[in-house]
């Protein structure tokens, strides 16, 4: 005789099952590694030693408030003389609100929270130079820490030269031992005087001991300002940027000049890529959608019979599409247009949906409009955009499956490339450098490429050469604009006016000898690589 399971069974065999599926969604997209940390809050000005100058202490007192700043002096690390009223003088200068000294000889000291009790109003704390295990032995895990950490979450500015920039970091290096620093800027290690006393070498030997954290060397007379996830150079000299090798690529060595700038979340991604297993994958995996569709178009405007086309893959009349539009902005006043143009077309339902919070495109609240959706379209802008909210986020998750119901996924521009592989133009601080180390990774919508826009328009056929070259397992794609790409399984058929490239070899150092062009109506074989015959 055969029983029905009992409820605890079934209900165990359902997780079971929704276990598999979720690993299996995941795997179809092959999860990146762990999250880099997010852009910081508050500001980090960090004096790689030597003489401060009036210009960095000024632009110090500007981010703490100008006349209305409130800062306080932590003289600690200086083991001679740290209650030396040059300490408060040197400020006077700049006219804050208020200066104010804190000091402790021992770590008991610290503990009495009285004593830093001033920094709950402070709007900005610098630390002098010195013996910077002198400052961790007496503030690490007090009332004192505890606050640091309270002001630069409130907006706050923390600054410091010499010693004061070595406990930014998590691994605070001294001499050829390694301690534990304050962690103000998580996924960094941080070392100072560096071209005074070429430091290069114990950078090199701190971040390949910790091969996800960014290395950051500043030389005397200079300072790095941190801010969000903006990298400032201010200063005489330079701030040496270091990533560890990989089994993909070199030791990273360069140097920011002064006004230079980098991105700091885009430099911790490199770092936490280089750390994890290699992207991208060699070899490629297929490039095959095998449930649904998606509709690739190359910027510019839309044929009107491409979005008829995306509107019928996505159910016509039946339909629930999402907009999920690319920007830098956290939030959006009013209903995107293009939701009214979905309507207006013939979708029965249309909504949009947007966060720049990865916490956010983890909730279900927030997710089940795309539980329900039959179709997902991406607006242009900047792609890391898109990276930043949704990449490995249980949002990310749910879009694989509206395809795996049979599902439409379309998008234009910087909604183009996003569904590749391989994610062109990452490069938070500019659109020119089609590999940008931090950002290469899509939401893999379409395996084993990469997807490049408004290609003819703005003569991006020697970049995509050079990707190829880089990436030899890739099969890169130029989209014109105007013009889509609508890939069912391994077939893409071209729509609209213009052309795609596919490029599919790597021979010759002439980017012509690397790639196919068709026009509207070719049906192209990604697997094959090769125009399917009619």
């Amino acid at each position: 005789m055969r029983h029905r399971p009992t409820l605890l069974l079934r209900c165990f065999l359902f997780l079971l099952v929704s276990l598999t599926l979720t690993f299996k969604a995941k795997a179809q997209y092959d999860a990146a590694a762990p999250e880099p940390q997010p852009p910081l809050k508050g500001t980090l000005i960090l004096h790689g030693g030597g003489v401060v100058s009036d210009d960095i202490r000024k632009r110090f007192t500007a981010i703490a408030g100008g006349n209305e700043a409130r800062i306080v002096v932590i003289p600690t690390a200086d083991t001679s003389d740290p209650l030396n009223e040059k300490k408060i003088l040197v400020w006077k200068p700049h006219q804050p609100k208020s200066i104010e000294l804190l000091h402790a000889e021992t770590h008991e000291q610290a503990m009495d929270g009285s004593l830093s009790k001033i920094l709950e109003e402070a709007t900005g704390v610098w630390f002098s130079g010195g013996k910077q295990t002198k400052l961790t032995e007496i503030y690490a895990n007090s009332p004192v820490e505890t606050r640091l950490h309270a002001l630069l979450a409130r907006g706050g500015v923390i600054g410091g030269t010499s010693a004061g920039t070595a406990i930014a970091t998590k691994e605070m290096l001294v001499f050829d031992e390694e301690r534990t620093g304050f962690d103000f800027l998580p996924g960094v290690i941080v070392d100072q005087h560096f071209l005074k006393k070429n430091r290069s070498e114990r950078l090199q030997r701190a971040i390949t001991k910790h091969p996800d954290r960014v290395g950051l060397g500043i030389d005397e007379g200079t300072a790095l300002i941190v801010r969000g996830r903006s990298l400032e150079v201010i200063g005489d000299s330079t701030v040496s940027v270091c990533l560890a090798p990989s089994s993909l690529r070199p030791l990273r060595f360069e140097s920011l000049q002064p006004g230079g700038r980098a991105d700091l979340i885009a430099l911790r991604r490199a770092a936490v890529s280089r750390a994890s297993q290699p992207f991208p994958n060699t070899p490629a995996p297929k490039p095959l959608v095998e449930k649904g569709s998606l509709v690739i178009v190359g910027g510019g405007s839309m044929p009107e019979r491409v979005l008829k086309t995306f509107i019928k893959l996505a159910g016509g009349e039946n339909a629930s599409i999402l907009y999920i539009p690319c920007t830098e902005e956290e939030k959006i006043e009013g209903e995107p247009s293009m939701v009214a143009t979905f309507l207006k077309a013939g979708a029965g339902q249309a909504g949009w949906l947007h966060t720049k919070d990865r916490k956010l495109a983890d909730d279900p609240n927030f997710t089940l409009p795309l539980s329900k959706a039959t179709g997902i379209w991406f607006g242009g802008g900047r792609q890391w955009n898109l990276v930043d909210s949704y990449l490995d986020t249980e949002a990310h998750r749910l879009m694989h499956e509206v395809l795996d119901r049979g599902g439409v996924i379309g998008g234009s521009s910087a909604g183009a490339s996003i569904q590749g592989d391989y994610m062109p133009r990452g490069n938070p601080l500019g659109n020119l450098d089609i590999m940008a180390e931090g950002y290469e990774r899509g939401l893999g919508f379409l395996r084993g490429v990469a997807i490049d826009q408004h290609f003819a328009q703005r003569n991006r056929f020697r970049d995509m050469a050079s990707l190829k070259r880089t990436f030899p397992q890739l099969l890169g794609i130029g989209i014109d604009e105007g013009t889509a790409l609508v890939v069912q399984g391994q077939q893409a058929e071209v729509m609209g006016p213009g052309k795609v490239a596919f490029f599919d070899r790597t021979e010759g150092d002439n980017e012509i000898d690397a790639y196919d062009r068709f026009a509207e109506g070719i049906v192209y074989d990604l697997i094959k690589r090769a125009p399917v015959e009619r």
